[in-house]
């Protein structure tokens, strides 16, 4: 009995011991596929991460222009590399259907926030329907304070309070001011005039209430770069015949958009290719803005998209012949014009509006406008709307602030502060900005 129960035991204990051992292989064999499907997956991130780069390089260097005189151009390059990179994952997470490209892009642009500033009171708030950001500085100030109202730039589809924090504080700090960032709505979900409507109620809404904020309401100044600068231009017109609201003491125009008349203008043509914003991208985001639809871009950048009376109205103020000839020597060719369809025009009359572009209000308008600061850049397509604006004012005796970066490109000022990819010249217009409201 006693060996017949001993061998009973034995088999017990040897079977538990192989069902340990079958175990133990069990779960290191599945550790091992585990481990192999980690290491696959890790090679096919990284195999697509370098063709992304590659792609992204390749697309750069193929479809871009950096001319020689542009501010630290390798630095350019690897930006622009980083922007396609970035729109490319979005294009595959939108056809994935894990999200559209364009709510990715803005996720990534404002994901960054910067901390508590020492030196600044920030507070969220809503004017009327309208978010806002405020900048307060937090030293004691003997008198009222400026008040700034600041209109980010993004092409009026991208851009938010968070993208342009940093040159707000900047701008608050610098220059202590009281400054006001506008959210405004942006397209393609909210077309035109969505963005105009949201930065003048904004501005209207901060007139009337300056009191609570220690501002001066015979110095607020409307400021704003690329679209945040025709935001700024429009706001300017409109409130500029307004006898109700205190007069605006002055208007930051930071490369302008002002115009979609005509894309042919010597530094659209001088600048197509040169990043951050080629040609046929301004084009396409005034569209969206205009209609949420760019389905007409091609009419809109050979100028066939507006009937020729229309044009030949226009060409007293926006025309080639109004650019000094020195931005005229680096590759230009006159532009012979062309006539358009009606249902071409249909889509895009809407052009011909101040609000949407003020290059094209009358001199009764341009002539009530306060003083103004416009900045411009060499390698900019939207070089030439704030030459030919500054001109406008000019003739209808505004005094004209300008000051034009010879080594920049668009978007420059936004990088004034971007660690390892700042540009110098960021930093000498935004100084120059800052020395105009000190100004004021």
């Amino acid at each position: 009995m006693r060996n017949k129960e001993s061998g009973s035991n034995k088999t017990n204990i040897s079977g538990k011991v192989k069902s340990k051992t079958f175990q133990i292989t069990l779960l290191l064999s599945k550790m091992a596929v585990a481990y192999t499907v980690l290491v696959l997956f890790f090679a096919v991130f990284v195999a697509g991460f370098i063709l992304l780069v590659m792609a992204a390089i390749n697309f750069h260097f193929f479809n871009s222009e950096i001319p020689p005189g542009v501010n630290q151009p390798v630095k350019l390059r690897i930006i622009h590399i980083i922007l396609i990179s970035t729109a490319v994952v979005g294009r595959i997470l939108e056809n994935i259907g894990i999200c559209s490209q364009v709510s990715f892009l803005r996720y990534v642009q404002g994901r960054k926030t910067p901390g508590v500033d020492p030196k600044l009171f920030i507070k969220d708030l809503w004017f009327e329907k309208v978010p806002v950001r405020i900048y307060q500085p937090k030293v004691p100030s003997a008198s009222q304070r400026r008040g700034v109202m600041f209109f980010h730039g993004g092409g009026w589809v991208f851009g938010s309070l968070e993208t342009h924090e940093k040159l707000c504080r900047w701008i608050a700090r610098e220059s202590e001011s009281v400054v006001v960032s506008v959210g405004y709505r942006l397209a393609p979900e909210h077309k035109y005039p969505a963005a105009y409507e949201d930065c003048l109620n904004a501005t209207i809404h901060f007139m009337n209430n300056v009191e609570h904020y220690g501002v001066d309401p015979a110095r607020i100044i409307t400021c704003g770069d690329s679209a945040g600068g025709n935001l700024a231009a429009a706001v300017s017109q409109t409130l500029a015949g307004r006898s109700d609201l205190p007069k605006l003491r002055a208007q930051i125009l930071i490369y302008p958009g002002l115009q979609a008349l005509d894309f042919n203008l010597p530094s659209y043509q001088q600048n197509q290719g040169v990043p951050l914003l080629f040609r046929e991208r301004a084009a396409f985001y005034v569209l969206q803005y205009l209609n949420g639809d760019a389905s007409n871009v091609e009419e809109v950048l050979e100028g066939s998209h507006i009937p020729l009376d229309i044009k030949l109205n226009y060409m007293k103020w926006v025309s080639p012949d109004n650019i000094p000839e020195k931005f005229k020597v680096r590759g230009y060719k006159p532009h012979v014009l062309l006539d358009c369809t009606t249902e071409v025009y249909e889509t895009v009359k809407r052009f011909c509006e101040p609000s949407l572009c003020p290059l094209l209000a009358e001199d009764a308008v341009v002539h009530q406008l306060p003083e103004s600061f416009i900045l411009t850049c060499e390698y900019d397509v939207l070089r030439d709307d704030g030459l030919l604006y500054k001109k406008r004012l000019e003739d209808n005796g505004v005094p004209v602030t300008w000051y034009h970066l010879e080594d920049g490109f668009h978007g420059v000022i936004n990088s004034f502060n971007s660690d390892l990819l700042s540009f110098s010249s960021g930093k000498r217009g935004l100084d120059n900005i800052v020395n105009f409201l000190k100004s004021l």
